[in-house]
């Protein structure tokens, strides 16, 4: 069963665009590598590029057979040929929040640099926080 999560990312202009992914989408999974690996604007806007996702991955990676393991991302457009599966486009931050795409887990990397999360529908702040929390309720 798949924890399904959404990535968004806003621009200096504003608009926000939004993907969806299939698997693994808590924080000791897609969390973390967000924080690791999806840091840089770019890389997270090339992600957007690619649509909606599968699973996650440090890297994007190329295209590949969508049912190989793989370490990279694995896309529903790029790797299985999938149309409609192109990032939703949000006129503004609050746009994005009164009309995007809802999941288990929801993270946005804000023009800010800062990554931030929502679980279940309750906005919790920045990303850092959540890990940091969720690492200390682990060792508790």
């Amino acid at each position: 069963m798949g924890t399904r999560s959404t990535i968004a990312l806003e621009y200096a202009d504003g608009t926000v665009d939004q993907i969806y992914c299939h698997w693994d989408g808590y924080l000791d999974y897609n969390g973390t590598i967000l924080h690791k690996s999806y840091q840089d604007p770019f890389k997270v806007q090339r992600l957007m590029e690619l649509g909606d996702l599968s699973s996650l991955g440090d890297d994007i990676g190329d295209k590949h057979d969508f049912d190989a393991r793989t370490d990279d991302c694995t896309f529903y457009g790029r790797d299985r040929g999938e149309d409609g599966t192109e990032a939703r486009r949000f006129a503004s931050y609050e746009d994005y929040r009164a009309n995007a795409q809802g999941e288990e887990f929801n993270y946005i990397l804000r023009s800010d640099g800062s990554w931030y999360v929502e679980f279940y529908g309750e906005f919790d702040g920045l990303l850092t926080e959540a890990l940091e929390r969720d690492a200390a309720d682990e060792a508790a």
